[in-house]
């Protein structure tokens, strides 16, 4: 078993003047094919004005990983990186970093999914962004 810290970001599209974006960062104690164990969960809320590049899209996953007292390996899709090579990605970032590989981090991504676009469904309601 390892240590992980899976992360997703939703609202990577344009809704009426920018960009509502939420980032998700699940620290978990992972094994080859399941997550053993959520420790902790941290939600960012981020608004920014432009079409987020690949630097906004670092930061935002930094400063949400920050927020958790575990360490760990950030694990991310490789789409959320613009699909560019891991070296790109893991020179930006001030820890460790990879894409998927197992299973087991995969589930973590999914749940970090379902957490991003929840919290980010229900501030975009409660805030009253779409209207």
């Amino acid at each position: 078993m390892w240590d992980i810290i899976a992360v997703d970001i939703s609202g990577r599209h344009r809704i009426k003047d920018g960009y509502y974006m939420v980032c998700a960062a699940a620290a978990l104690t992972v094994s080859a094919d399941h997550i053993e164990k959520v420790k902790q969960v941290k939600i960012l809320p981020f608004w920014l004005k432009r079409a987020p590049d690949l630097l906004d899209i670092v930061q935002l996953i930094e400063d949400t990983a920050n927020q958790l007292s575990f360490k760990g390996t950030i694990v991310a899709e490789k789409g959320d990186m613009y699909n560019q090579p891991l070296w790109v990605p893991e020179s930006m970032f001030s820890r460790a970093f990879k894409y998927q590989e197992s299973i087991a981090e995969r589930r973590a991504i999914e749940l970090a999914h379902h957490i991003s676009l929840s919290a980010r469904n229900l501030l975009i309601k409660e805030l009253d962004i779409e209207a």
